[in-house]
């Protein structure tokens, strides 16, 4: 039975049963990192300003080990952590880490799994979709598609997960599992390539302590499993601190222990510094780490501290302020640990040359080739946004738009020049809404998803190539659909020309308007990266291409004419009109009637445009640092 299969058997009986991780042969990586420093440079008005993230941090870590990057809020636990990840390669990093002691390469990343504070997940996939996509994308191009989703499995029976696997993920407007199952299918999807290094950012934040336990225990077991796990941890109980082997703990970015977890009470104790009460060890490392000495001993020193400075500086009740107790701490690890962990870190590694060169590779490793991962992509693109795609709320709003336009221009009369000019304001009508509709939907795409493709960009699931491609040609089924429930309705109530060739060059005409007004949305998303501005920028565009659409305005000024050439709405109108009244005369609004091939032209050249401008926005942009 597994640990996690009943949740009462969990609330009873958390983290005294284990479950059996699979232990394939991983390789062993030793990290080692010494005098680790890293700066931010803020760039002012006229100045810029240095400051200090990380001073000096020290530490090192073996498989089988869990190491704990302790601190209160801003001591730079998650910067330290991105760093020995491998996600900040900047030049303002300073000191050494090492990985069986060799530096950091893009080899790695397939060795190292990585989970993120926030749980970037699609919140309308099941847990055992989600893990399975992983796994058929990161897992090695040797195995097989069954073999890979069997690991899915087992990854899930491994967790417990078995019971909700298949709960959609749920977000924050869709019900979905709890937030101690939802921290297990983040730590599965990293667990799933059995990496040598896994890499955890606070994960029991938000859980009760029940849950938070049963997560430390699961991470502990990984551990035993022959990996080396390092996490941050914010502010554990008890019975959590005293399942870490390791603990780094951080004061303002600069070292204040390192060692064994077990011996932190005693080397404070050492200093000088212990509990006045029964308190809970992590609650007086952080207390300590924060300058705030309540309910501890106080050094001599710094009561003589005290004594010296009193009359400089008010104290209240005698207490050293924070900064000085800040300093003391670290001027006590620098004299009496600092010293003696750095020879430690001279040591060479017990490891063959061979191992020691195996984490020295620049090749990426591709768990999957690009076609696999087109498709992969492009399945799991389909299944995510089907659910918004046919919500009641978007075929309401479409059909009733299509049923008041119908009403309103009922059965018109196409043979009559008034009838066509009637007519002329409903094709231009269509040409608006099936342009302004896309942009505003596309414009969120890249701009929501950019913390789940920065997540897996940098762990190497996929080219951005096969993403970019899968991401846009995955709208097109589900975008073609409900114009072709618009036009059915729409077409006939209006009385529009009853020929089976235009309506079906109708609806081409609306499928190529869709097209490149989704390409424009794309770009602008992708340009930007904010919502807000996009918003802006899309309104502002749509209405210029709206009002150059040829309909409101027929003579445009020289100076200004080039607008409707890049308005699709202009195309679109055009060929529309053309489409219903090719061999009537006199010509609709003064349009020639001619085959259109000018204006398919140019919205083909607009649907790829727009695209290459969003895939180098894309390409250009920094999703992640080092990715």
């Amino acid at each position: 039975m597994s640990t996690f299969s009943n949740d009462n058997a969990e609330d009873i009986e958390a983290g005294t049963c284990k479950p059996k991780f699979q232990t394939e042969p991983t390789l062993p990586i030793y990290l080692k990192f010494s005098d680790v420093t890293y700066k931010v440079i803020t760039e002012g008005m006229t100045t810029s300003e240095e400051r200090d993230i990380l001073n000096g941090i020290t530490g090192a870590v073996s498989p089988g080990e869990v190491l704990a990057l302790m601190g209160p809020s801003g001591s730079g636990k998650t910067t330290l952590l991105n760093l020995l990840g491998g996600r900040l390669i900047q030049s303002t990093v300073g000191g050494s880490v090492t990985y069986n002691d060799q530096p950091y390469s893009k080899f790695l990343k397939s060795k190292i799994g990585f989970v993120t504070q926030d749980d970037v997940l699609f919140p309308h996939l099941t847990v055992k979709e989600t893990l399975t996509y992983t796994a058929r994308l990161r897992l090695s191009k040797a195995l097989s598609r069954q073999q890979k989703e069997k690991r899915a499995i087992d990854v899930i029976y491994e967790l417990g997960l078995e019971r909700c696997q298949d709960t959609m993920i749920g977000g924050s407007f869709v019900r979905g599992v709890s937030g101690g199952e939802r921290k297990r299918v983040c730590i599965g999807n990293e667990i799933i390539i059995n990496p040598s290094l896994l890499f955890l950012d606070e994960p029991t934040s938000g859980l009760d302590s029940t849950t938070a336990l049963r997560t430390v225990q699961t991470l502990q077991n990984i551990a035993e499993a022959g990996k080396t796990v390092i996490t941050t941890i914010h502010q554990p109980s008890s019975r959590l601190f005293h399942k870490f082997d390791k603990l780094v703990l951080l004061g303002k970015g600069s070292s204040l222990y390192f060692g064994r977890a077990s011996e932190a009470m005693a080397y404070f104790s050492s200093i000088g510094c212990s509990p006045l009460i029964a308190m809970n060890p992590a609650e007086f490392l952080l207390d300590l780490a924060n300058g705030n000495i309540n309910d501890i001993s106080v050094p001599s020193e710094l009561e003589d501290k005290v004594q010296m400075g009193n009359s400089e500086t008010e104290t209240r009740n005698e207490k050293p302020p924070p900064a000085v107790v800040h300093e003391y701490l670290v001027e006590a690890y620098e004299s009496r640990v600092a010293e003696n962990e750095k020879k430690k870190l001279m040591t060479p590694l017990p490891l063959d040359d061979e191992i020691k060169l195996k984490v020295f590779s620049s090749k990426r490793e591709w768990g999957a080739s690009w076609w696999q991962q087109y498709c992969i992509l492009f399945c799991r693109g389909i299944k995510e946004r089907r659910h918004d795609y046919f919500s009641w709320l978007r075929i309401t709003q479409v059909l009733s738009t299509a049923i008041i336009l119908g009403l309103l221009w009922w059965q018109s009369d196409s043979k009559s020049t008034r009838g066509r000019q009637d007519q002329a304001g409903l094709l231009f009508f269509i040409a608006v809404f099936w342009g302004f509709f896309p942009v505003f939907t596309a414009i969120f795409t890249f701009p929501q998803e950019r913390a789940m493709l920065s997540k897996e960009r940098a762990a190497d699931m996929y080219r951005l190539s096969a993403y970019f491609l899968a991401r846009t040609t995955s709208d097109l089924p589900l975008d073609l659909i409900l114009p072709v429930l618009f036009l059915l309705v729409v077409y006939f109530m209006a009385g529009l020309r009853l020929s089976a060739g235009r309506f079906f060059l109708s609806m081409l005409t609306v499928f190529l308007c869709i097209i490149a007004a989704q390409g424009l949305g794309l770009a602008i998303g992708a340009t930007l990266m904010d919502l807000k501005r996009a918003t802006t920028l899309a309104s502002v565009t749509v209405m210029t291409f709206m009002l150059a659409g040829g309909y409101f305005v027929k003579k445009v000024p020289v100076f200004i004419s080039w607008i409707r050439y890049m308005s699709f709405n202009y195309h679109i109108y055009k060929l529309l009109l053309k489409v219903q009244y090719q061999d009537i005369t006199p010509p609709v609004n003064g349009i020639k009637t001619d085959n259109g091939l000018w204006e398919v032209g140019a919205l083909v050249a607009m649907i790829f445009g727009y695209r290459v401008l969003a895939y180098l926005s894309l390409r250009r942009m920094q999703l992640h640092r080092g990715a």
